[in-house]
């Protein structure tokens, strides 16, 4: 009797053992997303499950392509839904502040409008495809629209991910 009380302790604690392993293996997520909204080209990008299927993701993006420079960083709530085997879905929403210097000898701009510090609203919708190694890529449409000092904007991105 004691020994099968011990065998079904030692199978209970491998099941949990390997389902916390499981779980575990993707709470973070590290790398870059490129093609960024507000001129941003690539941010750098982090994402933390913070329980069950939501996660933070965190984008940092600094830029300068000689007529505009400055930094912008986003911070989004997202819901995960699992489609199939690997890939999910995601939808979310929350917020980005960043700042920008437009030369004032650009063709387009030619006054400061645009220019210092901003604040948007942001959504995101995204798919993506988590591999058997700690490989994570996505695809989303992250639009954002202007509160303060910017407008609206559409930005579409590729994320490559190293999750663990």
């Amino acid at each position: 009797m004691m020994k099968r009380q011990m065998w079904i302790l030692v199978g209970l604690y491998m099941l949990t053992a390997s389902a916390a392993q499981a779980q575990n293996s993707n709470l973070h997520a590290l790398g870059l997303r490129f093609g960024g909204g507000d001129g941003v080209g690539t941010e750098i990008s982090y994402q933390q499950f913070i329980g069950g299927p939501n996660r933070l993701e965190f984008d940092l993006g600094i830029y300068n392509d000689g007529w505009n420079d400055g930094f912008k960083a986003t911070v989004l709530y997202q819901w995960m839904h699992p489609l199939v085997d690997g890939f999910d879905w995601y939808v979310g929403a929350g917020g980005g502040i960043g700042s920008r210097d437009i030369d004032n000898n650009h063709p387009v701009f030619d006054d400061d409008d645009g220019e210092g510090m901003f604040i948007d609203a942001a959504g995101v919708l995204g798919l993506e495809y988590n591999f058997p190694i700690p490989l994570q890529l996505s695809l989303d449409l992250h639009p954002e629209i202007g509160l303060i000092n910017d407008d609206f904007d559409m930005g579409f991105g590729l994320g490559v991910r190293y999750s663990f």
